[in-house]
Parts: structure tokens; C-alpha cells; sequence
């Protein structure tokens, strides 16, 4: 039976990051089979340690065990990795804060010193109108690029990079310290494994120049706030022949004069006046696909009233369905209002029923009742 891993590390279960660390680090020091060679009981225990560490400084992985102990990780539930090898993860992060690099610190080093080019980001800002049709956009995008000169070696044309003296083209050297054999990236070679002893004049041995660049970007119809589109193989350039990073483009669409968005629907504020809300009438609003949609108000209509025009919306990503267009009129008061005007609505207040305006009518009705119901208690 397996032991407790809490009690492997002797720590309590309520152990924070930095209590497990410490422990983690007493107990490797003292099991390790570099201190204790020939000693099967201290290798198998320095397993033991390296496991649990590898699971409680994982918050997930700790999550799951206090849960479900060591049954969260059988059949291959992710711990097979941890008691084997004693480079995977723990130790290396502990020597790593003693020495620096140890144990394959290095390792982000590809072979020949070639690296990854970093991610770029670049932020575009599109029209409302822009994301309803699409469109192909031409940006210009300042990055590393590899050197044409040297084709991305570093070296001088006629020439190429040599293998590092000190490490033997390895990129590391391996140096004992105590009980420990201690492996660190070349000091000479900078972990690359080779030298360059006649740089490119263009890249200074780089392999790569800042220029900038014009790339064509599709932005397809029905695209919304916020989307991020990748383009692989377009961020800088990678180092020495590294294969380049990736440029990640992140829309804005601004906000519109008329239209709000939500999802595939827009929705336009439309105001009308009070005669066209009473005895009704008709109105036109343009689309955003070019045309214009008649509306018809009914007699009668009341303030904040939505008419919907079915597919005038916004296209729906990659999909053939298309959004609605919500209509909703605002009935606006007359203002500066001459003698005459005055003086009919005066007389069209008189002759006015409660049919006329049957909530008002209503509310002030229920309101009185309110009222005098206080006076019968």
C-alpha cells in the first residue's frame, strides 16, 4: 500500500507552496542516490519523495488527491511519469533555485542553439459594417525576420558555425560539486553547442534582422468583439534557424452610430413623432447590407415598441443563419409649440375619453382608490 504522500514529505495537509518545497528539498538532499550510491532503500525512498512532491505542488493534482487519494491516479491518471527519471519536474525546480541551471535547465534549446521566435500580437480595430461583409485587410507588422544573407546561420556567407570547444557541441558541461554532479549550460556557447567565429556583417550573428513586414489578413463575415485570429509562422523570426513565432491578431469592432450589437442581432433606436405613434404611419431604415426596410406603425403604437425585421441582422460566423434587426421607436413629445398648436391639443385634451388613454386613465383611477382606502381605516 502506498504511503500518504503528506506523510512522505512530513508535512501537514494544510502545508502551504513554500512549506512543501522545504521539506521537498531536506528530504532530496538526504535520500538522493548520488549521496547514498549502492543504497536501493534510499533510491527507492528518494522515488517515493520525488512523486508526492510532483503531485502536491500541482494544485490540481493535490485537489484531486485529497479527494480521492492515490485512486485519482491509477490507470494511467497521470503520476506514472513523476516516480521515474529524476529530471521530471520537483528536483530539477529545486536545484534550479540552488545552482540556476541543472539537471536539463538548458533544455528550451533546440539542438545547434536554434530557438523559437517569440509570439507577436498586433490589435486591429474593424467598422461594424466591416464585420457584416468581411474583408481582407493589409497590415504592416515591424518583426524579426531571418537573415537572407546568412539564411538565418549567424555566419558570414562562405562560412559556417563550428562545434563549441568546451562542451563539445553538447551545449552543456557537466561540472561535480560535492555529492552532486552538476550540469550547466555552456558558458563559451551560451548552451547553442556551436561558435561563430565570423558573425554575418547584416545580422551581426544573429540570424535574423528587424524589418517590417505586409501580411494579408481575411476577416470573415460575422466576426464579433473580441476574436483572436492566428497566423502560424508569422511572429519574429527564430533564432539561428529556429522555427519563427506566431502572430496573433485581436479584433476590435467599433461602436456603431445607430446599431448595437448582440451576438447575430442589432438592435436601432428609431424616434417618431407623437401624431405618427397616434394615428400611425410608415418609416424606412437602412441595413447594413445596402438596402432599405420599410416599417409600418400601426395606429396607436406606445413608446418603446419593437418591430422586428427578420435576417437584416449580422451574419453568423462560418454558419449560413443571419441575425435579427429589432426596430424600437421612441414616440417624441412635441417642443416649441405655437399658439394654434397649443390651443388644439387643449381642445383634444378636452374632448379626450379615458378610452383615449386608457392606462394613464387606469393608473390614476387605482391610484385614487389607493388613496381614499387610507381614509377608511
Amino acid at each position: 500500500m502506498k504511503a500518504d504522500f503528506y506523510e512522505t514529505l512530513g508535512v501537514d495537509k494544510t502545508a502551504d507552496e513554500k512549506e512543501l518545497k522545504a521539506a521537498f528539498r531536506k528530504l532530496a538532499m538526504q535520500f538522493h542516490p548520488d549521496r547514498n550510491p549502492g543504497d536501493h532503500a534510499c533510491e527507492h525512498k528518494f522515488k517515493e519523495i520525488n512523486e508526492a512532491y510532483e503531485c502536491l505542488k500541482d494544485p490540481q493534482k493535490r485537489a484531486a488527491y485529497d479527494r480521492f487519494g492515490h485512486a485519482a491516479f491509477e490507470n494511467g491518471g497521470g503520476m506514472n511519469g513523476a516516480a521515474h527519471g529524476f529530471a521530471a519536474g520537483g528536483f530539477a525546480d529545486i536545484f534550479e533555485d540552488i545552482f540556476g541551471e541543472m539537471m536539463g535547465g538548458g533544455r528550451r534549446r533546440s539542438s545547434g542553439g536554434r530557438e523559437r521566435g517569440a509570439d507577436l500580437r498586433y490589435n486591429m480595430e474593424i467598422s461594424l459594417e466591416e464585420a457584416f461583409a468581411g474583408k481582407t485587410a493589409q497590415i504592416h507588422v515591424p518583426a524579426s525576420i531571418s537573415c537572407t544573407e546568412c539564411s538565418g546561420t549567424g555566419a558570414k556567407p562562405g562560412t559556417q558555425p563550428v562545434t563549441c570547444s568546451m562542451c563539445a557541441g553538447h551545449g552543456k558541461v557537466r561540472a561535480s560539486q560535492g555529492f552532486f554532479s552538476i550540469e550547466r549550460t555552456c558558458p563559451q556557447c551560451q548552451g547553442r553547442g556551436q561558435t561563430i567565429k565570423d558573425p554575418c556583417p547584416k545580422c551581426a550573428g544573429q540570424g535574423r534582422v528587424t524589418e517590417e513586414r505586409s501580411l494579408s489578413v481575411n476577416i470573415p463575415a460575422g466576426i464579433e468583439d473580441g476574436t483572436r485570429i492566428r497566423l502560424a509562422g508569422e511572429g519574429e523570426a527564430g533564432l539561428r534557424g529556429g522555427p519563427a513565432g506566431d502572430l496573433y491578431i485581436f479584433l476590435a469592432v467599433k461602436p456603431h452610430e445607430f446599431f448595437q450589437r448582440d451576438g447575430a442581432d442589432l438592435y436601432c433606436k428609431v424616434p417618431i413623432s407623437m401624431t405618427t405613434a397616434s394615428l400611425g404611419g410608415s418609416f424606412e431604415v437602412a441595413t447594413l447590407d445596402g438596402t432599405q426596410t420599410r416599417v409600418k406603425v400601426p395606429e396607436g403604437t406606445q413608446n418603446g415598441r419593437q418591430f422586428r425585421l427578420k435576417g437584416k441582422g449580422m451574419p453568423v460566423l462560418r454558419q449560413p443563419q443571419v441575425g435579427d434587426l429589432y426596430i424600437q421607436v421612441a414616440v417624441e413629445t412635441p417642443q416649441n409649440l405655437t399658439r394654434r398648436q397649443r390651443e388644439l391639443l387643449e381642445e383634444f385634451e378636452k374632448i379626450s375619453s379615458q378610452e383615449n388613454s386608457p392606462q394613464s386613465s387606469g393608473f390614476f383611477s387605482r391610484m385614487k382608490d389607493f388613496f381614499e382606502s387610507f381614509g377608511e381605516r
